[in-house]
């Protein structure tokens, strides 16, 4: 498998799907559905999923996306090595207009996601990861921010308006933490490019809005951690709801 090849198509392939999103942007015809789960779905998310898709077939290798159709586990439960995608991340920021949202595109490799690209349409940048490579944005190198729990102002990447129980009492114990907000995968993002301590995520997300920016994390140096272990979130479980998790930077402690 070659890795820095897979990487290239990865790219080619969250590059147009941004150059897709960004036409139903400026049109300002989203044509706004309601999915099952009645989180929002637009033209610019289907639109996206084709050309991903499009791109990423020809590698031969299992494709799971938001967009695309359902897979039985007991399909892919079999798959050593699996594309995980989120055609538009952040479809909500979208219809906002604010710009934050993205284009997340991982590959799996035994539960653990190996390769990641995160493409933010409106700016143009590209974040990427391989393992063992580093992680870059725009192609600089980039790295997470060393800090320790009991040091006074960490940046938190958390919601300002709707912060759950368990997301406040992680902040409690924490020394007059700043709080900062973003949308998407840009969250993880800023704690893999060390404007970001921590993200606790306590609160539903699903394995393909984190598989890409995970690795992109991991490789800056620092973690993406089940809540309260030291266990990475894996991926391609038969619910592929993730569990509660921590984003972090480097810990001095450790």
């Amino acid at each position: 498998m070659n890795l820095n090849s897979l990487l290239e198509q990865a790219k080619i392939a969250a590059s147009m799907a941004s150059e897709e999103i960004l036409k139903v942007y400026h049109s300002g015809d989203f044509e706004i559905e309601a999915k099952d789960d009645q989180s929002p779905l637009t033209r610019a998310d289907q639109a996206a999923h084709q050309v991903i898709a499009a791109v990423l077939e020809k590698t031969g290798i299992p494709i799971l996306s938001e967009e695309g159709a359902q897979i039985p586990f007991s399909q892919r439960k079999s798959w050593e090595t699996f594309w995980l995608i989120d055609p538009l991340d952040g479809t909500k920021e979208f219809i906002k207009r604010n710009g934050e949202f993205t284009v997340n595109i991982a590959l799996i490799h035994h539960h653990q996601p190996i390769l990641g690209v995160v493409q933010t349409p409106v700016t143009a940048d590209l974040y990427s990861a391989i393992k063992a490579s580093g992680a870059q944005k725009n192609g600089q190198m980039i790295q997470c921010t060393s800090f320790d729990l009991q040091q006074s102002g960490l940046n938190v990447v958390a919601s300002r308006s709707h912060l759950n129980a368990e997301t406040q009492v992680f902040l409690d114990n924490l020394i007059k933490p700043e709080i900062l907000s973003k949308g998407s995968s840009l969250k993880l993002l800023m704690v893999a490019e060390g404007e970001a301590h921590l993200y606790p995520r306590f609160a539903p997300t699903m394995e393909w809005d984190t598989a890409a920016a995970q690795i992109i994390v991991e490789e800056a140096g620092g973690k993406v951690i089940i809540q309260n272990s030291q266990t990475p979130v894996n991926y391609n479980k038969e619910n592929l709801l993730n569990p509660y998790f921590l984003v972090q930077g480097k810990e001095k402690n450790f």
